[in-house]
């Protein structure tokens, strides 16, 4: 009776055969065997769009699909597609290291089952396992990497003063937010980690409370504020208005500033700034008295003044105010007269 060859080439011997040579291919099927559970390989699948098959050679070390861990090289000019015969029952370690942006997939070399492939610009690792399911159809199921350890698929917890998971657990997750418990502090480590700067909650808080950061950097010298609801927004905090020069004609206003408004040849519209943020304040004074014969106008582009849809003309001689903005209800308020 003749020897047989399991999937992967390993050689079974018949009973009384090979009584010559049983030792070498004993060492081939050891040699084999070690190849299958720790060899490296590279295949080059360079070129154009084409099938790559990885081979099973029967009682020899040579076949391409014997290896545990597979590198894929070479510059790929189109998709590629990588197979292994229909009956390999194995995982695989591969790594995508070709150069060109197109997809990688490793597959049965026939059949309608799963596979798994390497986006165009994945060059990256995956652990594969060749399930060897079904004799036309098997599947390659990649075996995820995601799920926590010491937890379930929703919730994964770290202990620090152990070795395992439990509910003395000092940070958790519940599927939606990351939790650290008895007050401790999240820190963030400077370069060389030395030191750090750490954010902790206060020893007793009386209900939940959320701070919602704004989604810009703000800008020189502004400070976050809340609207009272935990929104944080980026306001200007000085210890008054920066003044600028002389306007003698139309513009629009910065929040912050102040302006000297000479309407002694014309009348003018000082505008608005399209958008606002609550604390936003901007002054305004009649540099030569002239606001009651030259009105000035206060654009308010877009925004309520006073809590109305409409301008402010200000016709009062040596008129001083400041506009603060408040919300979209009230808009710019008056702060004095």
């Amino acid at each position: 009776m003749a020897s047989t060859y399991t999937p992967l080439g390993v050689e079974l011997m018949a009973t009384g055969e090979n009584a010559g040579t049983w030792g070498t291919k004993t060492n081939s099927n050891l040699s084999l065997f070690e190849q299958l559970t720790g060899g490296f390989s590279t295949v080059s699948i360079a070129g154009g769009a084409q099938t790559t098959a990885l081979t099973v050679v029967d009682g020899s070390t040579t076949g391409t699909a014997q290896y545990r861990m597979i590198e894929f090289t070479g510059t790929i000019t189109g998709n590629q597609i990588v197979t292994i015969p229909l009956d390999v029952e194995t995982f695989y370690f591969l790594r995508n290291s070709t150069s060109g942006a197109f997809t990688v997939q490793f597959k049965y070399v026939s059949g309608s089952g799963t596979t798994a492939t390497f986006a165009s610009t994945d060059k990256g690792d995956k652990l594969l396992f060749a399930a060897a399911n079904d004799a036309t159809n098997p599947d390659i199921k990649e075996i995820s990497l995601a799920s926590p350890p010491g937890g379930s698929d929703t919730q994964i917890q770290f202990n620090s003063g152990g070795t395992s998971f439990g509910g003395s657990a000092n940070l958790t997750w519940d599927g939606s937010n990351v939790q650290i418990g008895s007050q401790g502090d999240l820190r963030l480590a400077d370069a060389d980690s030395s030191n750090y700067i750490a954010i902790q909650s206060p020893t007793t808080v009386a209900s939940n409370v959320t701070l919602t950061l704004p989604d810009t950097a703000g800008s020189a010298d502004q400070a976050l504020t809340t609207n009272g609801s935990g929104v944080l927004s980026w306001s200007t905090i000085s210890g008054g208005a920066a003044w600028q020069t002389v306007k003698t004609t139309g513009f629009t206003a910065v929040a912050g500033e102040g302006y000297f408004c000479n309407t002694t040849s014309a009348a003018f519209t000082a505008t608005l700034p399209a958008s606002a943020s609550i604390g936003d304040f901007i002054s305004f004074i009649d540099y030569a008295g002239t606001f009651d014969t030259n009105n000035l106008t206060i654009g308010r582009n877009g925004h309520n003044i006073q809590g109305t849809a409409a301008d402010l003309i200000v016709a009062t001689e040596r008129a001083g105010f400041t506009l603060v903005y408040v919300d979209s209800t009230q808009g710019w308020l008056l702060q004095n007269n």
